[in-house]
């Protein structure tokens, strides 16, 4: 039974490839270079491939080390990358960052957050859960996410702290098509009861017999915002949107303003707080992404 290739076998071998001799490699791990030459041998004889041609006055990589090299690569990125994620733990770093994100939350934003956030700890799992009101706080009361960022619910359980974090801007929106977008002037609180209002609803039970930002008797209540926006632009109701998120149907008037005399939800913003249980304060990461969207949004202002 051959002895098993080690992982200091492969850093020399690439070191080797790397400073074009084993010289080099040896000065690079701070070796002599008997033991570089002597780790070599014994790694060719391990696996029964000639790995270098030493005739000439350096040592140049034959067929099979070149084709061995790509692996020795990622057998090595992949061990360096589990030290780093091991040392990580080690630091206090969570293991995977679990986050509920209200679905009013700008997706572009939240894109260019998850870019940064890859980039920041490429080693740590990144799992998103979106939905609206109580459904975002079910997973960090059960323990399945460590942070929430919501903004569709004013209130939470004692249970959990929440912070002040950032304003997305709101607007009350319609089809062009619609009979509220011909209206002059602010529309009467009793007129616009008249039509059907699009509202989000909330899988969880957290706001049993509760709403919020609802005027009309008459609504249609939708689980997901992509589809308050598409029946929005359909003309089947009117009703609050983030402002990020229907800014190309503003411009290009598919969706058209409205403003509403006496609403008891009144834009101009939707205002996000990060969640955390009580017991469970957010981790490096958590706070590293929190900070990330803050200072993002101090950046755009």
């Amino acid at each position: 039974m051959r002895d098993p290739v080690t992982f200091d076998q492969l850093k020399i071998f690439i070191a080797c490839v790397e400073r074009g001799s084993f010289s080099g490699a040896a000065r690079k791990l701070h070796r002599t270079q008997s033991v570089v030459s002597q780790a070599i041998a014994q790694l060719e004889r391990q696996i029964g491939v000639t790995l270098f041609d030493r005739s000439g006055r350096l040592p140049t990589l034959t067929d099979e080390g070149r084709a061995l090299l790509a692996d020795a690569r990622i057998v090595a990125r992949g061990v360096d990358g589990f030290k780093a994620r091991a040392k990580s733990l080690s630091d206090g770093l969570e293991p995977e960052l679990s986050v509920a994100m209200d679905a009013l939350f700008p997706m572009d934003w939240l894109t260019q957050a998850v870019g940064a956030f890859r980039h920041e700890f490429p080693g740590t799992p990144l799992r998103l859960h979106v939905d609206a009101m109580g459904a975002i706080l079910q997973p960090v009361l059960d323990g399945q996410c460590r942070i929430a960022v919501i903004g569709s619910l004013p209130e939470v359980p004692d249970t959990l702290e929440s912070q002040p974090l950032l304003d997305v801007a709101a607007v009350t929106v319609v089809a062009p098509t619609h009979p509220l977008a011909s209206h002059d002037g602010p529309i009467p609180r009793a007129v616009i009861e008249q039509h059907v209002q699009l509202v989000l609803t909330d899988r969880s039970r957290m706001t049993d017999g509760r709403d919020y930002g609802v005027v009309s008797p008459i609504t249609w209540r939708l689980a997901d915002l992509g589809t308050k926006h598409a029946f929005l632009r359909a003309g089947f109701g009117w009703g609050h949107m983030p402002r990020p998120q229907v800014e190309a149907d503003l411009a290009q008037r598919s969706l058209v303003t409205l403003e509403v005399e006496g609403l008891p939800f009144a834009p101009p913003s939707f205002s996000m707080r990060s969640v955390h249980r009580k017991d469970a304060p957010p981790g490096p990461a958590a706070r590293w992404f929190l900070d990330w969207l803050k200072q993002a949004e101090a950046d755009r202002a």
